[in-house]
């Protein structure tokens, strides 16, 4: 038999009762996502077991490669059967991994799978899996409704059109699938795709990327947008001419590293203005350094498993980034994520510099990301907001993730919460009071979120 039951995660009679009174029936707000609105919208019937749990989860393609499958096994043209019995190769050794424990909630709660996969049980959960994706319950749309999700924020570039989230919206999906405005191509001007994006949008000045992206924000706004995300390999921080810099890019000449802050600060700073504007969340994610192996990134591109943590220092330009938004009183709604564990505490102290009425929490401490999403990920991320801030006010749990079954996650950090919180509760640090314990777990797992973004 399997691991997950009613006490997975769970160490004691408070826990359970914690998650199983307040947090186990909660819908589901995933404000930060990367599911395709056009697989949504086209209600995408999933090919086989591959195509759903393996497809473009470089999670798992990275653990893969860990365990010496060959590379047409996992991304390449190799035979898709072939390529789920390595991934039942791997999985069994993945002891404290959090891909053992997804895996095995995504085969609970969708397939009702209790037999663990091992390459001896990987034909007989193929088959199994594969029957019951050739039903049409089993479609994209179905999936999300039987995890009961009420929200989905997807991760969209400005000059997208948004038909799918139209076409959602028009057809009455009852999940309220909405954009999310993702501006990195327009923002990294210290990247190659910089020109070319420049040119497929008509962006010849330095006028023209201000209005363009003024004019995109109103755009995503009105079909229903409520949040921008950022990916910051590092904070930067520079006052300077930031057209100077823009033209100087343009002419094709070499930009220093000061021009090339002075831009992006300029360009964040003007969205920023227009998000507190219209009442919108930022969120910026910090810490990653990417595509770390040229050869693969050359063959498979960006987000294939070549990404690892950076170890910048951060806290100063963060705070002088910050600090000049709030002068300015153009700081929006603010959740600071940190790929860096070390950065916990620079994160769970900026908070409280800039914390601002009417809204509880108006900067947040964002959940545990990417590499941070496991059991001491969250228990040290929410750990360190305990300490330092409002654990009562955290908009919690968000599955950052291109699967359509990643939706146990959220379970999976609820439990890990509630975990958590009972652990206090039977160490005598906080009060076994109903009243007060129902509040904190239902605002962390849904209700905080809700309000925090105006769903």
């Amino acid at each position: 038999m399997g691991i997950i039951n009613d006490s997975f995660m769970l160490k004691s009679k408070t826990a359970k009762k914690l998650y199983k009174d307040f947090a186990k029936d909660l819908p589901i707000i995933d404000y930060h996502c990367h599911l395709s609105p056009q697989m949504i919208a086209e209600d995408y019937k999933f090919k086989s077991a591959y195509d759903l749990f393996l497809g473009g989860d470089h999670y798992k393609w990275r653990q893969m490669r860990s365990n010496g499958i060959a590379e047409n096994m996992i991304t390449g043209d190799g035979d898709e059967y072939e390529k789920w019995v390595g991934f039942a190769k791997t999985l069994p050794l993945l002891i404290g991994n959090p891909l053992y424990h997804w895996t095995s909630l995504e085969l609970k709660r969708y397939f009702d799978i209790d037999t663990p996969l091992t390459e001896k049980t990987a034909k007989e959960i193929w088959d199994k899996c594969n029957e019951l994706l050739a039903r049409d319950d089993f479609s994209a749309q179905n999936l999300i409704k039987r995890s009961n999700v009420e929200v989905i924020c997807t991760t969209d570039d400005p000059a997208d059109d948004l038909r799918y989230h139209k076409q959602l919206k028009d057809e009455g999906f009852p999940t309220k699938v909405l954009p999310t405005f993702r501006p990195d191509k327009l923002v990294n001007i210290d990247k190659v795709e910089f020109m070319p994006y420049l040119e497929a949008n008509g962006i010849d000045s330095f006028e023209k990327a201000i209005s363009w992206i003024g004019e995109r924000i109103e755009f995503f706004h009105e079909n229903g947008c409520r949040l921008s995300d950022h990916a910051l390999e590092y904070v930067p921080f520079a006052k300077g001419d930031a057209k100077a810099a823009f033209d100087k890019k343009v002419k094709g000449e070499a930009l220093t590293q000061e021009e090339i802050d002075v831009y992006k600060t300029a360009l964040l700073s003007e969205c920023a203005k227009y998000y507190t504007k219209l009442n919108w969340t930022m969120q910026l994610h910090i810490g990653a350094l990417r595509n770390n192996n040229q050869k693969m990134f050359n063959k498979l591109g960006a987000d294939t498993g070549f990404d690892s943590i950076n170890d910048l220092c951060i806290a100063e330009k963060l705070s002088a980034f910050m600090n000049s938004l709030e002068f300015d009183d153009i700081l929006p709604k603010t959740i600071l994520y940190t790929l860096n564990p070390k950065d916990n505490y620079v994160l769970g102290t900026m908070l409280g510099n800039f914390q601002k009425a009417p809204t509880a929490g108006k900067i947040q401490f964002g959940s545990g990301w990417w590499f941070n999403d496991n059991k001491d990920g969250m228990e040290e991320q929410m750990k360190a907001l305990a300490n330092l801030g409002v654990l009562g006010n955290f908009v919690g749990m968000l599955t950052d993730s291109r699967s359509f079954v990643s939706y146990p996650r959220h379970e999976y950090f609820r439990r890990i919460f509630c975990n958590l919180v009972g652990q206090w509760v039977d160490d005598g640090e906080y009060p076994d009071d109903k009243d007060s314990l129902k509040s904190i777990v239902e605002g962390v797992c849904y209700k905080n979120a809700k309000e925090y973004f105006g769903f």
